[in-house]
């Protein structure tokens, strides 16, 4: 589990690829180095990694096909950044929200607007199913950070983002076009799943009255 609050960033050092899979190989932090052992879970762009190799600060990570498929980690080339948190411990300070590492979808970033010491950026998720998650004032982990939601439209939402998220977190240097890493809050997707199913199996048994013309139920 992560707290969705970013450790640092991490450079992107070495690709190695191999047949639907790849080795990255990042520079962590010094801050994040210590305790940190072979098969340790790291979160990388929000995507949990496993540590397969520590050479100094020099940390390899494995990417089977379908985390190449799901998330953002694919795009990435040498010299890149990456957000990175550390797992967390219990009696942690949970300064975000609880998120599991596990990418949903990515969306592509569709307009950044710029004021003095805000910035607002708009996000169109790639699968559209995903946006019913998308609440409000709700939280969702983008590349790795908690957030809170602002605006929400059918198709695309948007977060405010202060200086200091900025600085810290590789959403500073991010253009139109790019895409991101979407970590739906699990809690707001259990609900929504559940109402969802119970109203599902309501319209149900209410049809099936209807066809055997049950009229004490319609």
């Amino acid at each position: 589990m992560f707290t969705g609050i970013v450790q640092g960033t991490a450079e992107l050092l070495a690709i190695h690829e191999k047949p639907n899979f790849r080795t990255h190989t990042v520079r962590l932090p010094p801050d994040m180095l210590p305790g940190l052992e072979l098969g340790a879970s790291v979160s990388h762009n929000g995507c949990c990694l496993t540590v397969t190799e520590i050479n100094g600060d020099r940390v390899s990570f494995d990417l089977v096909k379908e985390t190449l498929r799901i998330t953002n980690l694919g795009d990435l080339t040498i010299g890149d950044y990456i957000n990175v948190e550390r797992a967390a411990k219990f009696s942690d300070e949970i300064g975000g929200h609880l998120m599991s590492g596990h990418i949903m979808t990515t969306a592509e970033i569709c307009k950044i607007l710029i004021s003095e010491n805000n910035r607002e950026i708009w996000f169109k998720p790639r699968d559209a199913e995903q946006m019913k998650y998308i609440l409000y004032k709700g939280f969702v982990g983008i590349d790795g950070i908690s957030l809170t939601i602002g605006e929400v439209t059918k198709t695309r939402f948007c977060v405010h983002l202060i200086p200091e998220t900025l600085a810290r977190t590789t959403l500073g240097g991010k253009r139109l076009g790019e895409r991101v890493n979407i970590e739906i809050d699990p809690h707001t997707q259990a609900i929504i799943e559940t109402v969802e199913r119970v109203l599902a199996q309501r319209d149900a048994l209410l049809s099936e009255a209807v066809a055997q013309d049950a009229p004490e139920l319609r």
